[in-house]
């Protein structure tokens, strides 16, 4: 899943929310590295990438796309299903989508280290409200290019906006069949934790 997933899905305490972030910027052992609240959080957004990857709801989605582009099938998704959960949030959260978003940004602002590119990023993510950007389709061409740019192929992304444009309306069932289960687990890991997670009860 991508950012503002992860976010929803991993608690909503301060600590939770940058762990939730720093999943995607934190490799390898953490041993004490940030506060334990962070570190669990951390673990949990791996925890959540784990159930998604091996999920079979993920794999018929993936199916969906041409052979060509499975290898990048899965980054698509990602992006997709975050502009579903922003077009879809009242849905899934209590908590207005912009309300949650401008938290998100307050607790970046407040943290004076963060690591990796996320450091660079948070500023940008803030001033142009990259989360609830996600509701509008559209937005996901910026954000491609933005991917493009990172990849050492990057015409391995050619072309797939048009492809999300075509898988719109099925993609988004298998989000609908999906996102509700990945929250029961992501709840189920915070109770397992002993974290309280106000959104998911």
């Amino acid at each position: 899943m991508n950012y503002l997933a992860h976010l929803h899905l991993g608690g909503d305490a301060p600590a939770q929310l940058l762990g939730s972030l720093y999943g995607d910027f934190v490799k390898g052992p953490l041993a004490g590295r940030w506060p334990a609240e962070i570190e669990a959080a951390i673990r949990l957004h791996r925890r959540i990438d784990a159930f998604t990857d091996s999920h079979p709801l993920q794999a018929r989605a993936r199916a969906r796309f041409p052979a060509a582009r499975r290898r990048t099938a899965g980054m698509l998704l990602d992006l997709f299903f975050d502009h579903c959960l922003a077009r879809d949030w009242a849905e899934y959260a209590a908590q207005p989508l912009d309300h949650f978003t401008r938290k998100v940004y307050r607790v970046l602002a407040a943290e004076a280290e963060l690591p990796g590119r996320l450091g660079l990023m948070a500023p940008r993510m803030a001033a142009q409200d990259w989360l609830g950007s996600y509701r509008e389709f559209a937005v996901l061409e910026q954000v491609i290019a933005g991917m493009q740019r990172r990849l050492s192929k990057p015409q391995l992304l050619d072309g797939s906006l048009a492809e999300l444009e075509r898988l719109y309306e099925p993609l988004s069932e298998d989000f609908r069949a999906f996102y509700p289960e990945l929250m029961a687990f992501a709840c189920a890991e915070l109770r397992r934790d002993g974290a309280v997670d106000s959104r998911h009860g």
